[in-house]
């Protein structure tokens, strides 16, 4: 098997015991997962099944959420998983409020992660640490949040807001909560969360574990996408059997050789599709598609 699963991830299980769960279905040992997901986050997880896998990095990078966020919690977690620090009334807290901070999340902006993820320090996951009650200081990063669409808000005594979150990789929606609250003085917390969008891969188009287990059982065909659809977005490079020969040898092609345009000389260090995936980078001898994952 070559090729990709856009799976539904369930609520409670992890990334990893989906993995395990589709290596057992489909009887593969190469399935991984591209972006993790919360136990308590369901929706799109993109899965890479064979030699696929070497391709995960190369999917789009963009992604969309529907979150809850509640108002006057705190929790260690930055999610309803975790304990609870603090729990107010805050009856008094406004839509109009909350929309005008809003905009200050959007772009690039820095980002610490939740103490509770899957960041490594020092060879230890956070979470490892975490659950050893070992706080952690944790570095902020860059991220881009590119759209924030409010989708409801329920007023009460700890008010709730439905949003709709585009944004880039490395983006936890956790975090974006856990800031929002911080900055009203009511705090909050992740109380829902659905990938609506990953990998390039839509949830209308996913596929759960009992429909796969049902397809596999019934030895039907798996709906994976093939890698030529998967990177569809990256320009492609189409070779000669003599340049292919050469490619698959995992030599370095002048682009000058290449049937290639202005577009993708001017795409420096970009990745491209080419029976695999290259780069074309500058060298002192002229510029070259240099192999990154050949393909067979």
């Amino acid at each position: 098997m070559f090729g990709f699963l856009n799976l539904h991830k369930p609520l409670q299980l992890t990334s990893h015991d989906c993995v395990a769960k589709v290596r057992r279905l489909l009887r593969q040992k190469r399935v991984g997962h591209g972006g993790t997901l919360d136990p308590l986050a369901e929706g799109v997880l993109p899965m890479a099944v064979g030699p696929a896998t070497r391709l995960l990095p190369y999917l789009p990078g963009e992604k969309q959420y529907q979150a809850i966020i509640r108002f006057g919690v705190r929790t260690d977690s930055d999610d309803l998983a975790g304990e609870v620090l603090e729990s107010r009334i805050v009856a008094d807290l406004t839509l109009a409020a909350v929309e005008q901070l809003l905009p200050d999340f959007l772009g690039e902006i820095e980002q610490i992660p939740p103490q509770y993820s899957a960041i490594q320090v020092n060879g230890k996951r956070l979470y490892e640490l975490a659950r050893a009650g070992i706080t952690q200081a944790v570095p902020s990063r860059r991220v881009t949040i590119d759209d924030l669409k409010v989708l409801g808000w329920r007023s009460g005594e700890q008010p709730e807001l439905d949003l709709q979150i585009t944004c880039g990789e490395g983006t936890y929606i956790r975090a974006l909560a856990r800031d929002l609250g911080d900055r009203l003085g009511t705090g909050a917390t992740l109380a829902g969360l659905v990938r609506q969008r990953s990998g390039g891969m839509a949830l209308e188009n996913s596929v759960g574990l009992t429909a796969l287990e049902k397809i596999a059982e019934a030895g039907e065909s798996i709906p994976l996408i093939p890698p030529e659809e998967a990177l569809g977005h990256l320009p492609t490079v189409r070779l000669n059997s003599e340049l292919e020969k050469r490619w698959f040898h995992g030599q370095r092609l002048l682009l000058p050789d290449l049937p290639v345009g202005v577009a993708l000389i001017a795409s420096d260090l970009d990745p491209v599709k080419c029976l695999g995936v290259a780069v074309v980078t500058p060298e002192d001898h002229g510029t070259v598609l240099r192999p990154k994952v050949v393909l067979n």
